[in-house]
């Protein structure tokens, strides 16, 4: 037996789990999954936004090059992608590569769709979300509306007029309107939020927007709004948008009650 200096006789008593110790293999880290190895893409490109070394338009690096910066697989960072393309987080521009959206940032509806589903949202919820949101986004838009965000009321308009005879395309520019005003208040949660809703709400009109009725006095409606916005007037610009949503409301009760 080797003599160690320093203990006892001179020997040292050599412990069992030492020898057991050498001969087991070293732990290894746990293996991510599929589904935690994607979002740490989606991790990753945040960081990179929060820092600023990618900006919006900006291209993203190729997946080669962020499968190395992660350590996760080709085939995870392409799941990461799809999440954040779902998310509008990036968009992929064929034969030019992945690049991080540049235009006004979009919330998916899809949850609030499923949301509807499991909680039965009623249309008197529907209605009240969006007069407390959109009679203030009109009235931000009064005063923070560019020229050109003007104009594209009034084209919605004037085709909301042009499609008195079409129910389903005079409702496409009814929500097109909408979110056209949402656009002008100079507030991207909140443009988000309209973006959100109104898609929400163009996936229930249209099953009923065919029993619709006085459509020229609806597109009236949306036409005051519009003036309201061109001359500069938030507060006739927050009461003709509340007029609005309330007679909305009480016709998409009619069409509902004429449905089933």
């Amino acid at each position: 037996m080797q003599q160690v200096p320093g203990t006892p006789g001179g020997h040292h008593a050599v412990d069992p789990g030492d020898a057991l110790a050498r001969t087991r293999p070293l732990p290894t880290a746990p293996r991510r999954s599929h589904t935690s190895a994607a979002e740490t893409i989606v991790e990753h490109v945040r960081e990179l936004l929060e820092r600023g070394a990618l900006r919006p338009g900006d291209r993203l690096p190729p997946e080669r090059s962020l499968a190395l910066q992660t350590g996760v697989s080709r085939s995870s960072v392409r799941v990461g992608l799809r999440a954040l393309a779902t998310m509008g987080i990036i968009q992929s521009r064929h034969g030019s590569g992945t690049y991080i959206a540049d235009g006004p940032p979009m919330l998916e509806s899809d949850s609030l769709h499923f949301l509807a589903a499991l909680h039965g949202f009623t249309r008197d919820e529907m209605f009240e979300a969006r007069r407390l949101i959109e009679v203030s986004v009109a009235g931000l838009a009064a005063t923070r509306a560019t020229g050109e965000q003007v104009a594209a009321m009034a084209e919605e308009v004037t085709s909301m007029f042009a499609s008195l005879d079409d129910a389903q395309a005079f409702l496409r520019h009814d929500i097109r309107f909408h979110q056209a005003v949402a656009a002008a208040c100079g507030n991207p949660i909140l443009t988000s939020l309209v973006e959100m809703l109104s898609q929400v709400f163009y996936e229930r009109r249209r099953e009923t927007v065919e029993r619709a009725r006085n459509f020229r006095d609806n597109a009236e409606m949306h036409r005051r709004i519009y003036m309201a916005i061109r001359h500069r007037d938030p507060v006739a610009a927050r009461e003709a948008m509340t007029q609005h949503l309330t007679a909305s409301d009480e016709a998409q009760a009619l069409e509902e009650v004429h449905a089933s």
